[in-house]
């Protein structure tokens, strides 16, 4: 790590001076919650929803204010919400890319998701679906993005682009009912969906919504959040909840548009703690299969993926947030690589934060580290070593005002990926920069 000593210091520095304004804001009196949040959305006396849940059965922290449609209708709470982002991409230092070396991309990342939930019998009955149209809008093998890996493309593992969402994200149902005293079980199922493992996937945390480039440690962090076929089980209070999850964990193939419904071949735990409403805490394990070591080796024994997260949120007056997210992984994998059989531990750090002003104007920034197999971005030479990586990213969107419960917004954003000695030749020095310029539709907060 010595080669890459002074990046990372000047990371260290970026991610103090995105989490000091958090612990700034954490010291001073506690602020009223916005008005407009869904804990008191209520079907036949009963809070359907509450503000700590999250994609699939994670939490957030109950502070976190809500976007999108939320309505009673008939003996139903009804949820719609969703996000487009428009974005051109422009990476010049790349020569070896997935789908070809290009150094410029406009493409759209999207989705929407729909839930309804109500009373069934002495329980709490939901249905649930999310959907993409990025199997249409993002062209090739996926939007270009230094460092980023995964799945498959044209034959080949995926390797600086991100790859698109299937148009099927989530298909699932879940059903919770009373247990003892203040504990309630739940079970989450269906076709698509997310286990218990990891913090809740990127496009939902606060801290990343309005950043439509992906981490490069989702591989690390919660790239089973799209998993087709999963049951998991899990009891809880108002504070703690424990959960399994078993389901298919191999990664979604090149084709978008169906559903890559395969064995239960995966498990995993999670343990998730509310302190506060602002904070939530969370530490998970998995040992699971992935569609990406299919090619070019089949037959990869299962790796054993850990994460650890908290998520900070802080609300204050009735149009700003603070949220921040920090997260570190560990994948535990034997693969046969050319040269011979490379056996390690690769780990990835995130420190991610966003701050929302006036419903006007927001900021968002992104530190991230790691060690990744160097096979993984197709330096084969090194295919027996773990090379040291890093990405710093800033970005700033401006909302201009606008009616019918849609925030429109405006912005753009610059990164630095720092690269070892043993990349560099492939990026044409150790920084490779990045310029996203963007536009964004997403709801307004929703309004009781």
């Amino acid at each position: 790590m010595s080669s890459l000593r002074r990046p990372a210091a000047a990371l260290g520095l970026a991610a103090a001076l995105l989490v000091a304004p958090t612990v700034a804001a954490a010291q001073e009196p506690q602020p009223t919650p916005p008005p407009e949040t869904h804990e008191h959305v209520v079907v036949d006396g009963t809070m359907l929803t509450p503000t700590r849940e999250g994609p699939g059965t994670a939490w957030i922290p109950a502070a976190t204010p809500m976007y999108g449609l939320h309505r009673p209708w008939r003996t139903w709470d009804i949820r719609l919400n969703g996000t487009v982002f428009a974005q051109a991409v422009y990476e010049p230092r790349e020569r070896h890319r997935t789908g070809g070396a290009s150094t410029s991309q406009a493409s759209s990342l999207n989705w929407v998701m729909l839930g309804a939930r109500r009373r069934l019998g002495d329980g709490r009955f939901g249905v649930r679906t999310m959907l993409s149209a990025e199997p249409w809008t993002v062209p090739g093998c996926g939007s270009l993005s230094f460092l980023a890996v995964g799945e498959v493309c044209e034959g080949d593992t995926i390797h600086d682009r991100q790859q698109p969402h299937d148009l099927v994200m989530e298909l699932a149902v879940d059903y919770e009912h009373a247990l003892r005293r203040t504990w309630r079980w739940q079970v989450y199922a269906g076709l698509a969906g997310e286990p218990a493992l990891g913090p809740p996937g990127y496009p939902h945390r606060a801290s990343a919504m309005p950043n439509p480039t992906a981490p490069l440690t989702h591989h690390w962090l919660d790239a089973t959040r799209v998993s087709f076929g999963l049951v998991t089980l899990g009891v809880h209070n108002q504070r703690w909840k424990a959960e399994v999850s078993t389901f298919n964990g191999r990664e979604p193939d090149e084709r978008r548009t169906d559903l890559d419904i395969g064995a239960f071949d995966s498990v995993s735990g999670r343990l998730s703690f509310l302190p506060t409403e602002r904070l939530a805490l969370q530490v998970s394990a998995g040992r699971l299969r992935e569609a990406a070591t299919d090619f070019p080796f089949p037959s990869q024994p299962p790796v054993i993926r850990t994460t650890a997260s908290a998520m900070y949120h802080v609300p204050f007056g009735q149009a700003h947030l603070w949220a921040t997210t920090v997260a570190v992984g560990t994948t535990r994998a034997r693969e046969a690589v050319p040269g011979g059989i490379l056996e390690a531990t690769s780990v990835g750090a995130l420190l991610e934060s966003s701050l929302l002003v006036a419903d006007r104007h927001t900021v968002f920034g992104r530190a991230e580290v790691g060690r990744m197999p160097a096979h993984h971005l197709h330096a084969h030479e090194y295919a027996l070593a773990l090379v040291p990586l890093g990405k710093l990213q800033v970005g700033y969107v401006w909302h201009p005002r606008s009616g019918r419960g849609i925030v429109p917004g405006i912005g753009a954003s610059v990164a630095v990926s720092v690269l070892s000695s043993e990349l560099s030749p492939y990026y044409y020095g150790r920084v490779a920069p990045s310029v996203v310029v963007f536009l964004s539709v997403r709801p307004a907060r929703h309004v009781m």
